[in-house]
């Protein structure tokens, strides 16, 4: 007896309901308020600290400016993929547009590497050329810098919860370990004299930025690549499946996140008798929802395919 999927409608049953088109993505008002303000307060003070890093002459100011510029298109960016986010599902786009914010959140990423490696061939020239600074100058703006960078750092973590605002954060708590190595920078310098401490100093941060950087990046490109969610054992869910009664197999079976904290899943179930789906099915679904967190889930039931002689085929 040759083996057929059967597409009907009672048989192929996607579980799709009245809204299921305008999943909640955790984003308001209120957080695209703070966003902004945020954006306005780096970059406003990146200009000031990127005229006196010049005027001053610290390598350390200079990479604390550039990051704040960064810092900026960072949060610029988390508020186009907020933007984009709240767009709901179309004909051509029918998951929405969660995705943008791990996108931007991923081009973040390889911005701030980009400018890690700016600082650190700067300060190696700078090592092998030593330059004089204002260090009193330097700490100055530095403090300021520090206080903008707590105060920016204070707002985005009301809305950690974020991908992308979380991805910001890293940024601008990179920043303040900029601020604090330029504030160290021009003190060594004004009471010693000592100038490798600047281009030292830009070093460690460009270091630490770098480490929190390939973080953000790679749960980012998970993301993107449509990877098991972390907090879900993608074995155990189908043995869990396979456990309910009447269910004989789970094969093709995925698991992925359409947007952030809103997981899905898709495969397909071998049943012993198609009269028993609704029931297989609801078990199911309360069994995935409670103990794995999934509530978007498409399942086909199918049963084995016959031999010949009647006998079933495992696939």
């Amino acid at each position: 007896m040759a083996h057929h999927h059967d597409h009907s409608h009672s048989h192929h049953l996607h579980e799709h309901r009245a809204g299921d088109a305008h999943h909640t993505h955790r984003h308001d008002s209120k957080s695209s308020g703070a966003l902004r303000l945020a954006l306005v307060l780096t970059l406003g003070f990146a200009a000031i600290e990127a005229v006196a890093g010049f005027w001053s002459n610290s390598l350390a100011l200079i990479s604390d400016a550039g990051h704040m510029v960064t810092d900026a298109t960072a949060l610029a960016l988390a508020l186009l993929a907020q933007v984009i986010a709240r767009r709901p599902p179309s004909s051509k786009n029918s998951y929405g547009f969660g995705r943008a914010e791990a996108l931007a959140a991923f081009v973040n990423g390889l911005a701030m590497l980009a400018l890690v490696a700016w600082i650190a061939l700067e300060a190696v020239q700078r090592f092998a050329s030593p330059e004089a600074i204002r260090g009193e100058a330097v700490m100055l703006v530095a403090v300021i810098g520090l206080c903008i960078n707590i105060i920016v750092a204070w707002v985005l973590s009301r809305d950690a919860g974020s991908l992308n605002t979380r991805a910001a954060l890293v940024h601008v708590l990179g920043d303040m370990l900029g601020s604090i190595a330029a504030i160290i920078a021009g003190a060594v310098v004004y009471f010693t004299g000592w100038l490798p401490i600047d281009p030292l100093l830009s070093l460690l941060v460009a270091a630490l930025i770098c480490r929190s950087t390939l973080a953000v990046l790679r749960e980012s490109y998970h993301f993107l690549m449509e990877g098991v969610p972390h907090h879900i054992d993608y074995v155990q869910v189908g043995e869990d499946m396979e456990t309910i009664t009447g269910i004989t197999s789970v094969h093709d079976l995925h698991v992925w996140e359409m947007s952030p904290g809103q997981p899905a899943l898709t495969g397909h179930i071998e049943i012993q008798d198609l009269t028993q789906w609704p029931a297989v099915l609801r078990e199911v679904k309360k069994m995935l929802l409670e103990k794995h967190g999934i509530d978007h889930v498409t399942l086909q039931p199918e049963t084995a395919p016959l031999t010949a002689s009647g006998c079933n085929i495992k696939h």
